[in-house]
């Protein structure tokens, strides 16, 4: 028996789990779709749901009798959002484009380095409050952001860096990434 309640340890057990399962799917699903993975979210969507039918239908079967698998259900839920968001910051899916805006001498080494790994790098003349820039446009993988802006800082700490995520990317040179996971 659960503690007060009716409904057996191992019941409730499994409710926790099976949510949690289901919401770490459902966030993992709702990020691979923004960033373009329409056919593995297509899948992810379809084992949410079929978790979702039979944990639900668990939960509100006699929940006059043991209202604390809906405390169950909740707390599976938030444990569910938070390793889906901590799964998908690991496996960091998708670009990402790093805008630079640099001093001219600094913009010069910061595209050597961008180019010595591989990606390309747009260069764009500004003008600045009092003397000329250069924008520079990079799209990186989203798992290389944090090496790359440690290394735009390294070169330029004054540099002025914005990242953005990036939906769909397609022409340009991009570097060639072994993909386990298809678009």
């Amino acid at each position: 028996m659960g503690f007060l309640t009716a409904t057996p340890w191992w019941v409730l057990l499994l409710i926790y789990v099976v949510k949690t399962i289901e919401v770490t799917i459902s966030t993992m699903r709702i990020i691979l779709i923004q960033r373009g993975f329409r056919k593995l979210g297509t899948l992810l969507a379809f084992i949410e749901v079929l978790l979702w039918v039979f944990v639900a239908a668990s939960v509100v079967q006699n929940i006059n009798e043991a209202p604390v698998k809906a405390i169950v259900y909740s707390i599976g839920f938030a444990t569910g959002v938070f390793l889906g968001s901590l799964i998908e910051s690991k496996l960091a899916f998708g670009h990402v484009l790093v805008q630079v805006i640099s001093s001219e001498p600094a913009s010069t080494n910061i595209v050597e380095m961008v180019r010595s790994r591989g990606n390309g790098a747009t260069e764009i003349d500004g003008k600045g409050l009092n003397t000329s820039r250069k924008v520079l446009l990079v799209y990186v993988e989203r798992s290389e952001t944090t090496d790359m802006l440690s290394s735009i800082r390294s070169i330029d700490p004054k540099a002025v860096v914005g990242v953005s995520d990036v939906n769909n990317l397609s022409g340009g040179y991009l570097p060639k990434r072994q993909r386990f996971i298809r678009k």
